[in-house]
């Protein structure tokens, strides 16, 4: 026979697992311009049979708003890192994990197995959805496979007459145009790479990432000392004598680009090398009708060279970006993640520049609260795990970020966490004021320090660095597209969880909203207080859409 079950967008179901290991999803609750998801897991039972292919049909009024997918499972090699976990991870050991999101493939059906249990995923945009009225709907997915059985699933979707409020939250994903490039083996920021580029850029925007990482200069983020990545310039520089005059013909493209799929901020690439600002970034020019490499690695962050060209481009830049409209658009980093031992180098990094940049925001990751004490950044984001001082000293407008040092308790997305500990981070960053999030690896794939390019379908931790997930949200797709992971999706959900909480907020007061947050959950809502249950994170939002509809 063949048999299926709704569950959950927040489970995660392995391949290995049976329909039973899942409890049934029935009731849903959504706001008006919400996406919203849930999953149809599917199997049968005739061992002696290889394959079965499944037909699925939607019904009811909101059919046309969806869209299907398969989960499909990933190879990962290594879950975590050896011996750092805590107890609220899916599994630690290597094998597949489910978390790639593609189109239904074999002419538009699912094929299963009977020795596995296969996920759709089941996507409703209702923001699409202009004349639905508020109200309870059923939705059907009837499955039909090519031996002739069938299963209907129906969950009922109640739609609140409210809704969201637009996103406050700054969210910046990184992304880097030289990984595409390498991936699909074309030339840099030729129209080809512009197509591609486009597409990722969309499909970021859709999912709440509102400011984009801009490499005016090739970017010095997770390079090798002494090695260079491939060059991703959007500035043209020309150099005569000592002085400098700048093309930003490529740059205002980008710019153009952003504004087409929604990216409303720019985030301006680090204007020195990661870990302690030793370094200038790798910049070429123009020289004589040549063009080669100006400043690098070999380059004193603060060599008199170097400031020339600095404050020389920054004037340029300010000057044309002003001119456009876009300079309150900007915001800019001296060098990502300086140590306590690296405040120094930091500090006279940037003191060689700030001058020019009063009035705009200045920020980089980094979790010692002495750069923000001592007045060297203004605009601080700390990791998840050493939110605490900065929280404790009411630090105003604090962001926050992770990436493969946030293990321990906090929320997270490795492949390895479950998705109600990835969601988790939405009311966390309501209850405690959030105003911008930063995650290092939209679409990295590379190996540590960049020394080479991975495949992220064969290697999900470039390679062995550190743990699956970490390096990417999306996967490269053979048109050029951007296919979305089960993660980045569930992330997009806590930022409407958190919307959401914005809205309750706003016709009931904080106090009551964080009351309803916390009796539902049941535990005292902090950075290191995280969901293990997808029904811990359903409760929480239910609470907070019944707190809507009840003051409206």
């Amino acid at each position: 026979m063949l048999y299926s079950k709704i569950i959950s967008s927040l489970e995660n179901c392995f391949i290995d697992q049976k329909l039973e290991d899942f409890n049934k999803l029935e009731y849903i609750s959504a706001l008006k311009n919400e996406r919203i998801s849930f999953q149809v897991l599917v199997t049968f039972d005739k061992i002696e049979e290889l394959s079965r292919y499944v037909t699925v049909e939607i019904e009811g009024e909101l059919a046309k708003y969806t869209s299907i997918r398969e989960v499909v499972s990933v190879p990962v090699a290594q879950p975590t890192f050896p011996g750092l976990m805590d107890d609220n991870f899916l599994r630690t050991t290597p094998g597949l994990y489910p978390d790639l999101l593609l189109p239904l493939r074999y002419a538009n059906r699912l094929r299963i197995s009977p020795i596995a249990t296969s996920a759709l995923w089941i996507e409703i945009d209702l923001s699409k959805a202009k004349d639905v009225t508020a109200g309870k709907k059923d939705i059907t997915v009837n499955l039909k496979d090519n031996a002739g059985e069938t299963s209907l699933n129906t969950l009922a979707i109640e739609i609140i007459d409210a809704t969201l409020p637009d996103q406050t939250l700054k969210f910046t994903e990184w992304f880097y145009t030289d990984c595409l490039a390498n991936y699909y083996r074309c030339e840099v920021f030729s129209e080809e790479h512009w197509r591609i580029i486009e597409n990722f850029a969309s499909t970021a925007a859709k999912n709440g990432i509102n400011m984009l990482l801009t490499p005016t200069f090739t970017p010095p983020l997770d390079t090798g000392v002494g090695v260079e990545r491939l060059t991703t310039q959007l500035v043209g520089v020309t150099k005569d004598g000592n002085d400098y005059s700048f093309d930003f013909t490529l740059l205002d493209r980008w710019i153009d680009m952003c504004d087409r799929v929604g990216i409303k901020h720019l985030e301006i690439a680090h204007f020195f090398t990661q870990w302690g600002a030793l370094h200038a970034p790798k910049v070429v020019a123009y020289v004589n009708g040549t063009k080669k490499k100006i400043f690098g690695w070999e380059t004193d962050a603060t060599s008199p060279e170097y400031t020339h060209f600095l404050r020389s481009f920054i004037n340029a830049f300010l000057e044309h970006m002003e001119a456009r409209g876009d300079d309150k658009r900007c915001y800019f980093h001296i060098s990502d993640e300086p140590s306590a031992e690296q405040l120094e180098s930091y500090k006279a990094a940037k003191n060689s520049i700030s001058d020019l940049l009063e009035g705009y925001p200045i920020m980089d990751a980094l979790s010692n609260y002495e750069f923000f004490e001592q007045g060297i950044v203004s605009l601080p984001i700390p990791a998840t795990n050493h939110t605490s001082p900065f929280i404790e000293n009411n630090v105003k407008n604090l962001w926050t970020y992770y990436c493969c040092g946030q293990w321990n308790e906090v929320s997270n997305r490795f492949i390895a966490m479950p998705s109600a500990r990835n969601r988790s981070i939405g009311m966390q960053m309501y209850k405690y004021d959030i105003v911008g999030f930063l995650h290092w690896g939209y679409n990295f794939y590379n190996t540590q320090h960049s020394y080479n390019a991975i495949d992220p379908y064969r290697d999900t931790s470039g390679d062995g660095w550190v743990p699956a997930g970490d390096t990417f949200s999306v996967y490269p797709a053979p048109d050029g597209e951007a296919y979305e992971s089960l993660r980045i999706i569930v992330f997009y959900e806590a930022l409407q969880d958190m919307r959401a909480m914005q809205l309750a907020e706003s016709l009931c007061g904080k106090e009551k909203v964080i009351k309803a947050i916390e009796d539902s959950f049941g535990k005292t809502v902090t950075f290191n207080t995280c969901a293990r249950h997808s029904f811990e994170i359903l409760q929480v939002r239910e609470a907070i859409n019944k707190l809507i509809k009840e003051n409206l």
